[in-house]
């Protein structure tokens, strides 16, 4: 079998191995090398540095919308493109190209969390389970008729990077479960979506990260594990903006205000919410590195209560 794998972000690495493991990927695509780090150098993406790694052709087309790009897919003969977290549309024209068109690895349970941000989204929201789909690609933002899938809990200590390391490795193994049905003629039975249900994961913004003391406790510590590791939650604290990479969420905030801090200890700065208080595990003050709420203190004397 001949497959071409789309991908871009780290995501999409183990689905590659798992693509790879009978040598069938005969090339891979994914996005131009962009700037990066303080330098601004071009970097190549994590899919394509495990491609190079394994001797795989790759190709990095700013778009597959012009002919030249489809044409030279159409050269590639493939029986199946498998797409992971690629970042760029597929025209209807590249869809028809391979034999068995393109099967997508999506984390989430469609047809909840379409689009770009499903694993952060569904921690956000609060959801109690997560999971893989494998998708036969359509037209439609993640429209298309459901192969196989599998779920999991989504812990309540599970932060975006956590969730985002489980599901990579489900994904993997849905793809492989998926191949090898293929493989021995048994193509995996296409289930269309529910018509009911459907919801979109909306791009992260970073604008989205500042916490408003005034919400409730549960939803911000919620929003402090599916931001993290990014665009971490960042608030304002005893006058000094910081970034949150740990918190949990308490049922009393002693009547007080939003944003004000109502205990200080070793184990962390509870600050009273709209609703409830959050408690502040770890946090990283401008230019600095995260630290324990503990050493926090040591330079905040002046937030300390002995509490």
């Amino acid at each position: 079998m001949r497959i071409v794998f789309a991908g871009t972000p780290e995501f999409a690495v183990s689905s590659l191995r798992a693509a790879a493991r009978h040598h069938e990927v005969v090339a891979v695509y994914t996005q131009p090398d962009r700037p990066a780090g303080r330098g601004r150098g071009l970097a190549a993406s994590p899919v394509k540095l495990e491609a190079v790694a394994r001797g795989i052709s790759v190709y990095q087309p700013e778009s597959l919308k012009d002919e030249a790009a489809q044409q030279q897919l159409r050269a590639l003969q493939p029986d199946l493109m498998v797409v992971v977290a690629y970042g760029l549309i597929l025209p209807k024209a590249v869809l028809a190209i391979p034999t068995h068109g393109c099967w997508n690895v999506h984390a989430s349970l469609l047809p909840r969390w379409r689009g770009a941000a499903p694993i952060q989204r569904a921690i956000q929201a609060g959801d109690a389970t997560s999971g893989v789909c494998l998708m036969q690609m359509e037209a439609g933002l993640d429209t298309g008729p459901v192969l196989l899938q599998q779920s999991l809990p989504i812990a309540g200590s599970d932060t975006g990077g956590q969730l985002h390391d489980k599901l990579a490795e489900l994904g993997a193994q849905v793809l492989s479960d998926g191949l090898g049905l293929l493989r021995a003629g048994l193509k995996p039975i296409a289930q269309p979506q529910p018509a009911e249900g459907v919801t979109y994961a909306h791009k992260l913004d970073k604008a989205e990260a500042r916490l408003d003391w005034r919400g409730e406790a549960e939803v911000l510590a919620r929003t402090v594990r599916a931001f993290n590791p990014w665009p971490v939650a960042e608030a304002q604290l005893g006058g000094e903006r910081v970034r949150i990479h740990g918190a949990v969420a308490l049922a009393d905030n002693g009547g007080a205000a939003p944003g004000t801090v109502i205990a200080a200890s070793r184990d962390g700065i509870d600050v009273a919410c709209g609703q409830g208080a959050l408690r502040l595990r770890v946090l990283q003050r401008e230019g600095g590195k995260a630290i324990t709420a503990a050493d926090y203190l040591n330079a905040r004397r002046d937030l300390q209560t002995g509490a």
